[in-house]
């Protein structure tokens, strides 16, 4: 039997405890998402349903099909920045007729819209996304375009959503645009750019500069309507393919032209049907500990997320410290790669390494489930040759054609969060659990080495050392590293997709494989570089 059995025992203290923290946890993520979906504030959302308009969210739950889940990316965006949490844009995954989708959809309500370069950055991973998985791009419009405030930061590297529109459809991967209000400056290039284009009556303005702009560039008075009107730009300039009613029409006509894509997938479906697991995904809050120098394992995450909890473990006795086998998530073949004791040593690295190769000859995603302190230090390890099996292993993650989805549950610290697939690596989905953390080392351990060459370098130049200041500093640093190692810092500055709770986990999953197999899964065939044996 490969059916994973369970050692968890949810009556324990430890797993209260645990289920405790990490409740606590995901309400503070709750918190700082309800910031995000609150836009710009009550009175703003209350000004933007006056003149007849909808939300983001609202137009985005509008046009994705009924009773169907949409997967928000980076709904943190811009956290601890001083700009708005969720960078003003939502961005997301969702099915309309029938269709995954890649949805991008201003938030009007948060400076009109404008884009900041948190902004810049969500979208432009969004677009990525899209292009990997060749999802269609829907973006819903209506943006002030740079939020000139921080147009430094905005203006050179924006260029590139407008590269990424021209890429996705000369790789013939559809693009629609449904512009709601003003698409002035730069934001009149989504349009612009754009496959299919739907304006609202009305409402929509697309110009490359308002009247303002143009007055003074030229002298010519001239109005909204007549210099970049939905009208005018449907019977006009042509830009505009459908002239929409209202907001509700234009979403209408937006799904019509998706059912007329006629767009298909090019990766194959499920080879089984989905099988729910074994155990209840609501024990999964009290797997991680608290204290994430206490190991836990990985097994107990892996029973409760694929298909049947059924699990072929591959190589169960060799590098134990990394748990290796074939899966299935709602019907998709999946290898996993999980920490099982937190260190790498040089078996785990190597049997990671042919491990990623044996997917790669069978076309099959891999998915990486994080909680590593990094690979093993010291004199021993090192005379066995941790540094060539280490990069080893980050050799096969590099060169590894099939697609990667990588979720951190607790620690993913040093090289070992690079050999694991970390966001460098360019999985094709990385998300968090609310008790992860990532650094280049765990706070205490990076305090304590800053410590250690601070008082080496004071005794080489024969000076006292101050244990008083160095006790404070130590506490300092370990402050600093603790706040930035956590998911609210990492999601903020898109180091992941999102931060999700762990009973979550499956259909998290299961949305990212369905769109992963919209492109072809072929995995390499060599090409891996050389493998210092």
């Amino acid at each position: 039997m490969t059916v994973l059995g369970s050692a968890i025992d949810v009556r324990s203290v430890a797993h209260a405890a645990n289920r405790r923290s990490m409740l606590e946890k995901i309400r503070e993520i709750e918190a700082e998402h309800a910031r995000a979906v609150a836009g710009g504030g009550e009175k703003y959302t209350a000004r933007h349903r006056a003149r007849g308009k909808l939300p983001a969210r609202e137009r985005v739950e509008l046009l994705v099909d009924a009773d169907t889940p949409f997967l928000e990316l980076s709904p943190l965006a811009a956290w601890g920045s001083e700009y708005p949490v969720g960078a003003s844009i939502v961005t997301g995954i969702g099915v309309v007729e029938g269709v995954e989708c890649l949805i991008v959809a201003n938030d009007p309500t948060v400076r009109g819209g404008a884009s900041n370069p948190w902004t810049l950055r969500k979208a432009l991973r969004a677009h990525e996304i899209a292009l990997a998985n060749r999802l269609p791009l829907i973006s819903l419009v209506e943006s002030g375009g740079a939020d000139l405030a921080g147009q430094k930061d905005v203006f050179v590297p924006g260029g590139a959503l407008f590269r990424d529109l021209t890429r996705l459809s000369a790789a013939g991967i559809p693009t629609v645009a449904v512009v709601f209000g003003n698409a002035t400056a730069g934001g009149a290039y989504v349009p612009g750019m754009s496959d299919h284009v739907i304006m609202v009556r009305g409402r929509a303005k697309v110009f490359l500069g308002g009247p303002p702009l143009v007055r003074m560039a030229t002298g010519e008075e001239s109005d909204d309507e007549s210099l970049g009107g939905a009208a005018m730009h449907a019977g006009g300039s042509g830009l505009a393919d459908g002239l929409a009613e209202d907001e509700y029409d234009a979403l209408r006509q937006a799904r019509r032209a998706v059912a007329r894509l006629h767009h298909r997938k090019a990766g194959p479906g499920p080879s089984a049907p989905s099988v729910p697991p074994l155990y209840d995904a609501e024990e999964l809050l009290g797997v991680v500990p608290t204290d994430l120098k206490v190991p836990f394992d990985p097994r107990d995450v892996i029973a409760r997320v694929v298909d049947g909890s059924d699990f072929d473990e591959f190589k169960p006795l060799y590098g134990p410290s990394l748990v290796t086998g074939w899966a299935r998530l709602h019907g998709y073949p999946v290898g996993v790669l999980a920490n099982a004791h937190g260190v790498l040593f040089s078996a785990e690295a190597q049997k990671a390494a042919q491990f990623i190769q044996l997917a790669n000859r069978r076309d099959t995603p891999l998915l990486f489930l994080h909680n590593t302190t990094g690979y093993m230090v010291g004199r021993q390890y090192e005379q066995g040759g941790i540094v060539k099996h280490g990069a080893m292993m980050i050799n096969a993650v590099s060169n590894s054609r099939v697609p990667h989805l990588s979720v951190l549950l607790g620690a993913s610290y040093g090289a070992g969060h690079y050999g694991m697939c970390g966001r460098a690596y360019e999985p094709r989905f990385l998300f968090s659990w609310p008790s992860a953390k990532a650094a280049v080392m765990g706070p205490q351990q990076l305090a304590g080495v800053l410590s250690i060459v601070s008082r080496a370098a004071a005794e080489a130049k024969g000076r006292p050392y101050d244990d008083e200041a160095d006790a404070a500093l130590r506490a300092a640093v370990e402050a600093q590293v603790e706040a930035e190692s956590l998911p609210l810092f990492l999601s903020g500055r898109l180091y992941d997709d999102g931060v999700i709770d762990p009973r979550d986990t499956r259909t998290v999953l299961g949305i990212c494989l369905s769109a992963v197999h919209g492109a072809p899964v072929e995995g390499a065939r060599g090409g891996f570089g050389v493998f210092r044996m």
